[in-house]
């Protein structure tokens, strides 16, 4: 394999998908930015998923199988991409059998379990082998993982999340006709503190509940919505009707427009257990949400507290709860934190300007030798 067939081979993404979150998200925003350089191959994804990036113009193909995959990759070779961890193990096999360059892409961790916290070591042990030429941090703190475990720092690069230009879209009324923008506002008489993501243990749902069942009894206009789907949906709703809160705090499912639902939120909460850089932040920051977070992962990598948001101590519902009523409280502050964190977003986050980052470190995985 020449130098010159290499360079003009696309970059293939290798991701173990079950659903559009985050990854999955970034993933879609990735290809678009640069489009016609990269194609997507799934493992035992849902037929939804693919039919989503192939509507926007994606190429995508489904495997079931690591033969299956080997076979694809022999057939249509690129420089490999791997988005999390079975799609790691995956690419790295394929990458040593069939000779192509490999980055992995860290998202981030969730070692809470003896299985995640091995998947967590055999991640960052593959990153040291020669088969890695590169690998992509989301944030600091997972760059940081990647050199205690021995990982050279000349295969590190930090290249955060961002967002493409925001579409001007009317938001969707799923009862009737799409709302007018006027419709679609903040309310202080009846305020809406928001939660999105996988109702799962490391996204920190029933933290936020106990923030905010504590901040219903204490407000009684205050609303709330936690959105999206998991394993947790059944107990989080359990807790809210024992606590009498079912028609203040609902749970409306997975959405597939966020556009709307930030816009009418008064705060964004962020109560994950560990993260790396969110989509649904940066959204938030787009969109001119004001955010309360737990300053865990790479979040105090975005946000700095009252300056463009609020930190909360790590996993102190406590803490949680006293800055949320800090916003409510205040809207001029909200307000202030809101426009500072666009900027950031549009300064630091902004997909356009990351690309260039991107393109770097394909070339120079591209051109590196193994060793």
């Amino acid at each position: 394999m020449n130098d010159l067939s290499l360079a003009a081979r696309p970059i293939v993404h290798l991701i173990h998908s079950g659903g559009f979150y985050g990854a999955e998200r970034m993933l879609l925003d990735h290809c678009l930015v640069t489009p016609g350089q990269h194609r997507v191959v799934f493992i035992n994804a849902p037929q939804s998923l693919l039919q989503r990036f192939s509507e926007a113009g994606v190429p995508s193909h489904n495997c079931h199988c690591l033969q299956a995959l080997l076979a694809h990759l022999r057939q249509q070779p690129g420089l490999l991409n791997a988005h999390n961890f079975k799609a790691q193990v995956f690419a790295w096999v394929c990458a040593r059998r069939l000779h192509l360059p490999l980055v992995m892409t860290q998202h981030g961790f969730t070692p809470r379990s003896l299985k995640q916290k091995l998947y967590t070591w055999i991640s960052l042990r593959l990153c040291r082998s020669p088969q890695v030429r590169r690998v992509a941090c989301v944030a600091q703190s997972i760059a940081q993982l990647h050199r205690q475990a021995g990982v050279a720092e000349d295969k590190l690069r930090v290249i955060p999340n961002g967002l493409p230009e925001p579409k001007r879209v009317l938001p969707v009324n799923q009862d009737g006709p799409p709302l007018r923008e006027a419709e679609v506002c903040r309310d202080e008489m009846e305020p809406m503190v928001g939660f999105v993501g996988r109702l799962s243990a490391e996204k920190g749902p029933d933290l936020f509940l106990d923030a905010l069942i504590s901040l219903c009894w204490q407000r009684p206009t205050l609303k709330a919505v936690l959105l999206g789907d998991g394993e947790q949906n059944q107990a989080l709703r359990q807790r809210i009707d024992a606590a009498g809160l079912s028609l203040r705090i609902l749970l409306p499912g997975y959405q597939q427009d966020m556009q709307p639902w930030l816009k009418r939120l008064n705060v964004l909460v962020l109560s994950s257990r560990t993260e790396g850089t969110p989509m649904i932040l940066l959204e938030a920051m787009q969109a001119g949400t004001p955010v309360v977070a737990f300053a865990v992962g790479g979040i105090p990598d975005v946000l700095q507290h009252r300056q463009n948001g609020l930190l909360a101590k790590p996993l102190d519902s406590v803490d949680l709860e006293r800055r949320i009523g800090q916003l409510l409280d205040d809207p001029a502050l909200a307000e202030e934190l809101a426009q500072a964190a666009r900027v950031t977003q549009r300064k630091h986050y902004h997909l356009p300007t990351l690309a260039r980052s991107w393109d770097e470190l394909y070339r120079l995985a591209r051109e590196s030798t193994p060793v």
